[in-house]
């Protein structure tokens, strides 16, 4: 990184600084200045040098903002055969400092022409002038010089030809590829820009703050149709059997947001309550698998437009199903892409988890039509704005619509997720510093999506659903088709209270739920902002440690660190500095009342108002954070769940166990202790709550048979088989049952099936058999699929029968479950058959390669091969995914954050070094370094402990 940037970055985390934390009418940030035509002229030595040798008048990352477009009038004409495209684009920019030049972001695009009018040009219809085109492909920028100076407030007229190739990946406008079932391979152009793969496409201002509408016109042949954001307005007919399609000019939107397809695709098309036309496209050999998401987009644009009163601002919405795509979806507004496996829906292959998954991504992306598209975050920093709202939207949205799904247990399980990143120290903040393409890739993570909405539903258990929802109706409309950061939402979220709930200082806080026996909130007299700034800007996770004495608890908070002993002496320089302002939850032996405080000091006192055995604290896991009871706490909980577990909520007993065996990975709780919390799951019949203790055990399981330590794997199985024995037994090979008896009966069937139990082995290999005897036509249930599969590729026939038939399939959701069955093999030879076909991408497709090697890796016969591969092959795969893409993080973490031994922690850290070298650097090496150490550390305190309780329990 040069100096320049260096200073560009420290400037950025100034003015960000300056702006959420100090005094934001007294901060003048300036990091936005540009340089005068004189400055120009005068160092044009210090600027960098173009392609063509000429300084280029612009050294910093981000555009400056003395030219900001209006309008982009943009034509596109893909060619289908020859793979490229040719296009041009009319923008309407306008000039607020006088300027000589005009800096825009263009990658890989030849520029053929351009031009400038100005307004009045445009009215005498005066040709445009010509510009020379500058390029600095390090920042990915074009600069174009005027003839004479632009003048300040007055609007212009760039007008740019440009070609290109489609892209061969997943970014920019791309080609992607489908098979008919008559073996025709059939091309599609598609596009995917966020985060700054616009400039791929069409030269543009690429940063989410200069929105602008977008008026577009494609060219196709007649055998293909073209979508784009807007409905269609006309068709023209040309010559060579080519149409040319124009659609309606786009709200002011950011470029990121901007979508056309031209594809053969046939749909399905509803209307909403409000007149929206809802239409799901896929190929046509999948038309017949878009109805449930039909369904689902419909139920939830009613709900949403409902739940923040305001209308859905597009007249129409499509979501398309691409062929190859390499994330979940693309909230474009007016036109989602989605993975197919993430939007259709086969009800002979999907199972239930696939309609989980399949309401989640369409709840997901319809949410960002609001959250991200009508208000949008003024840099990437702030991306989480977008993603973590989405993805709490996903709760709150499909409990609405589809309560049978029962998605909180879900959405628990997603918190206990990002937990596990954020208890490293490795780990960030939400709102982090982004500058280049890569850094801003890599800001799409488990933080962004998962721990922001996390700390969004302990905001709202906090404030209450009421003033939650109304303050984020607040933010929306206050935003609209505008920008916003952090402090926008915390001051929206401020002022959402209700007529009387203020306090004398302005602000209003939640009472409801307290009791006469805790400190009100309205006592506390305490700011949303100053309270979630300590969430946003701050990385990790608080364990609050609890002493009951008496009537007296004692609290404490410090910074949770999992893999980091309190003897270490790192321990006490990572605890530095770190406070969160907590609103605690809890609950005791002597009353179902959930008491409220806010913990904003390390230390605190509270009084109970009476006697009790026992205290839980973090009610219904709402909040983001562990707790630790010190002293007898933990025995009087266990001699509580073994006595009637059903004293403490179900939610309750989940986070128990989620927290005791974190506890165990800091050191905290011993791991026997843990271990003998789980004895009461043999009454438990909240199955989310039993597959949580299920969860944990088979990781324990996973993590001796790949280290090869076969007495506690044997000792673990007989555990398992004796102690799950009854609940396994009472399970059918059916899809019967509410959401989460399918699911509990699909994880313990494969478990069974995993550890050989013979009934699960046997009943596998009929339903196999008679699937293969029935030439693949044979509907076995669904929920078990995958199982049945992966017993079946235990054999050679099975595994080359599965691979053809993976082949011939049409269903997403199947190809899944047969590449997983085939991805289990004990045979080298054929995980390695495997990854020669994912990177040759016809008959598994490139998208799927990093969860291909993902799975291989975690089978104990595959995983040094995984490894292997992508040292070996690391140049190949970053030409397929680019650094710092989700795949590419994917592979590198999916093959080694299992590794448990000092040996493969050198060989993963000599790699990385290598790759550091090279220029390539993802904050992901040193998260699967920290992991890695402490997967070893864990084994080395707590396998003596794991034996000997074995030993004692079977």
């Amino acid at each position: 990184m040069d100096n320049s940037c260096r200073k560009l970055i420290f400037n950025i985390y100034i003015g960000f600084y300056c702006s959420a934390i100090i005094l934001p009418k007294m901060c003048i940030c300036s990091y936005f200045s540009t340089p005068s035509i004189d400055q120009f002229n005068k160092d044009a030595g210090t600027f960098p040098v173009a392609t063509n040798g000429q300084p280029f008048p612009w050294h910093e990352l981000r555009l400056p903002t003395v030219v900001t477009p209006l309008r982009y009038d943009l034509f596109v004409h893909p060619n289908l055969t020859s793979l490229d495209f040719v296009a041009s684009e009319k923008i309407e920019v306008l000039v607020r400092d006088a300027t000589q030049f005009i800096i825009l972001h263009s990658t890989d695009l030849e520029i053929t022409n351009a031009t400038l009018q100005s307004e009045e040009d445009v009215r005498y219809r005066k040709p445009g002038k010509k510009l020379t085109v500058l390029s600095y492909p390090a920042h990915q920028q074009i600069a174009l010089l005027v003839p004479e100076k632009l003048m300040a407030d007055l609007r212009y007229y760039v007008t740019i030809d440009f070609q290109a190739k489609l892209a061969d990946g997943f970014e920019g406008f791309y080609k992607s590829t489908y098979r008919t079932l008559g073996g025709e391979t059939r091309t599609i152009a598609v596009t995917d820009f966020e985060p700054t793969q616009a400039r791929m496409a069409f030269p543009c201002f690429d940063e989410p703050l200069f929105k602008a509408s977008f008026s577009i016109k494609i060219r196709r042949e007649s055998r293909h149709i073209a979508l784009s954001n807007m409905p269609k307005v006309k068709t023209i007919e040309l010559e060579g059997d080519l149409l040319e399609d124009h659609f309606e000019t786009t709200v002011k939107m950011s470029t990121y947001l901007v979508a056309y397809i031209v594809c053969d695709f046939n749909s399905v098309s509803g209307t909403s309550s409000s007149g929206v036309k809802v239409s799901v496209y896929a190929s046509p050999d999948k038309w017949s698998q878009t109805h449930y998401a039909l369904e689902a987009s419909l139920k939830l644009l009613d709900f949403y437009e409902n739940y923040f009163d305001i209308n859905y601002p597009l007249p129409k919405l499509d979501l398309v199903a691409i062929p190859d795509f390499e994330s979940g979806a693309m909230e474009n507004w007016g036109l989602i892409t989605y993975r197919e496996t993430s939007l259709l829906f086969d009800p002979k292959t999907s199972s239930v988890s696939d309609k989980l998954w399949v309401t989640k991504v369409v709840a997901h992306e319809l949410a960002h039509q609001w959250f991200g598209n009508l208000v949008t975050m003024e840099w990437w920093n702030d991306i989480w704005l977008n993603e973590g709202f989405a993805t709490y939207m996903e709760l709150i949205s499909a409990n609405a619509t589809y309560p049978e799904l029962e998605l909180d247990n879900y959405f628990l399980d997603l918190c206990f997720e990002v937990i596990k990143r954020d208890s490293l120290n490795s780990s960030r903040p939400i709102s982090n510093q982004a500058e280049t393409p890569t850094q801003i890739k890599e800001m799409f993570d488990t933080v962004s999506y998962k721990k922001g909405a996390c700390i969004l539903n302990m905001l709202k258990d906090f404030l209450s659903e009421e003033k939650f929802q109304k303050g984020i109706i607040n933010y929306l409309k206050k935003f609209s088709y505008g920008n916003a950061k952090n402090d926008d939402l915390w001051s929206s979220l401020s002022n959402s209270c209700l007529e009387g709930d203020f306090t004398s200082g302005g602000f209003c806080y939640s009472d409801s739920k307290t009791t006469s026996n805790t400190l009100a909130f309205l006592e506390e007299n305490m700011e949303v902002k100053e309270m979630m700034t300590t969430w946003t800007l701050q990385k990790g996770i608080p364990l609050v440690v609890v002493k009951q004495e008496g009537r007296s608890l004692r609290l404490q908070q410090e910074r949770f660190l999992s893999g980091v002993f309190k003897e270490d002496p790192e321990w006490r320089a990572l605890q530095e500095r770190y406070l969160w302002h907590i609103p605690l939850t809890y609950s005791t032996s002597s009353s179902d009342a959930i008491h409220r405080h806010i913990l904003k000091s390390k230390t605190d006192t509270l009084d109970l108002p009476e006697k009790t055995s026992w205290v839980k604290f973090n009610v219904d896991s709402n909040g983001y954070y562990i707790v630790h009871y010190e002293g007898h706490g933990w025995d009087q909980l266990i001699t509580q769940l073994n006595q009637n577990h059903t004293l403490l909520r179900p939610k309750d007993r989940i986070g128990l166990i989620h927290d005791a065996f974190q506890l165990v990975s800091a050191g905290r709780l011993t791991l026997d202790k843990a271990l003998d919390l789980t004895r009461y799951l043999q009454h438990e019949t909240n199955i989310p709550a039993l597959l949580k203790g299920l969860e944990y055990l088979e990781t324990f399981y996973h993590m001796m048979d790949r280290r090869n330590i076969s007495d506690v794997t044997e000792n673990l199985k007989h555990y398992f088989l004796r102690y799950f024995k009854p609940v396994i037994d009472t399970q059918s090979w059916s899809d019967e049952g509410s959401v989460w008896d399918r699911m509990l009966r699909s994880v313990l069937l494969k478990l069974a099936c995993y550890l050989n139990h013979a009934p699960c082995i046997r009943k596998a290999t009929q339903l196999f058999s008679q699937w293969m005897e029935s030439g693949g036509k044979l509907n076995i249930p669904t929920d078990v699929l995958k199982i049945v599969y992966s017993v079946g590729a235990q054999t050679t026939a099975g595994w080359n029968y599965l691979l053809k038939q993976y082949e011939l399939s049409v269903s997403g959701a199947e190809k899944n479950k047969i590449l997983y069955a085939l991805s289990t093999s004990k045979h080298e030879e054929k995980l390695m058959k495997l990854i020669e076909l994912g990177m040759e991408g016809k008959v598994i497709k490139t998208q799927d390669l990093a969860a291909l090697l993902h799975a291989i890796a975690r089978n104990p016969e595959g995983q040094q091969l995984a490894w292997n591969f992508v040292r070996e092959n690391w140049t190949q795969l970053l030409k397929k995914f680019g650094l710092g893409s989700f795949p590419m993080r994917m592979i590198i973490s999916g093959t080694t954050a299992h590794f448990s031994s000092k040996d493969e922690l050198q060989e993963v850290k000599l790699f990385f070094e290598f790759l550091k070298a090279q220029g390539s650097h993802l904050d992901v090496f040193q998260i699967v370094l920290e992991t890695i150490s402490k997967n070893i550390k864990w084994l080395e305190k707590n396998l003596p402990t794991l034996r000997t309780w074995l030993l004692a329990s079977i």
